[in-house]
């Protein structure tokens, strides 16, 4: 049994309504195998995460869609993991799906992992739409932590309906106190934080 934090909560015990896959504690993610701190494949955040969560679900379903988590409060211990796994020599297992126009010594570089990230804070949360009606992802023109100028916003290259659904989704959280993060469009963290200078490392577990 993991504690959590003071001020920290399952995100799914709060909000209702919302599904989520915690890539980081499974074998799809860009590291290719679970990453330190993801005991279990659940999402944790801030109380004031999952309030203003709860607003964007809201606004989400007003337009037919659903809120599919894939990542919230991520422990400092998975962030050096990342540093380590860059470090590494290349084996080219999720290279192709996750970075295929750069080296992994880049990511840090360009800026689609942080040394220090605000995940750690935990009111940042990765996260897309689905079909309330079918289930389905709705389309975005790139999956979840694909490190290419393609994922960002504003990105040339997609089609007319992945553009409308990554501005619905910007629309949906911006509503909801969240700002944007412009390389990712998946990538959103809340305007006030509760704990905007602290990094925590605390595991995530059940």
């Amino acid at each position: 049994m993991t504690s959590l934090n003071d001020g920290f909560v399952f995100v799914d015990e709060i909000t209702q309504g919302i599904r989520w896959d915690a890539k980081y504690a499974t074998w799809d993610n860009f590291t290719g195998k679970p990453v330190d701190g993801y005991l279990a494949n659940r999402i944790v955040g801030t109380t004031a995460l999952c309030a203003a969560l709860d607003k964007a679900r809201i606004q989400a379903e007003s337009l037919g869609f659903g809120l599919l988590l894939w990542d919230g409060y991520r422990p400092q211990r998975a962030v050096d993991c990342f540093l380590r796994w860059s470090r590494q020599p290349e084996d080219g297992r999720t290279k192709p799906r996750h970075y295929p126009n750069i080296n992994r010594t880049e990511m840090f570089e360009k800026g689609y992992v942080a040394a220090k990230s605000g995940h750690s804070r935990g009111s940042t949360v990765d996260l897309t739409l689905y079909h309330l009606e079918s289930g389905e992802l709705a389309a975005m023109g790139g999956d979840h932590d694909l490190m290419d100028p393609v994922s960002h916003h504003g990105a040339r290259g997609i089609g007319a309906l992945e553009t409308r659904n990554r501005e619905h989704l910007c629309s949906i959280m911006e509503a909801s106190g969240f700002r944007r993060y412009d390389c990712e469009w998946w990538h959103y963290t809340l305007e006030e934080e509760p704990y905007p200078d602290t990094y925590f490392d605390f595991p995530i577990g059940y």
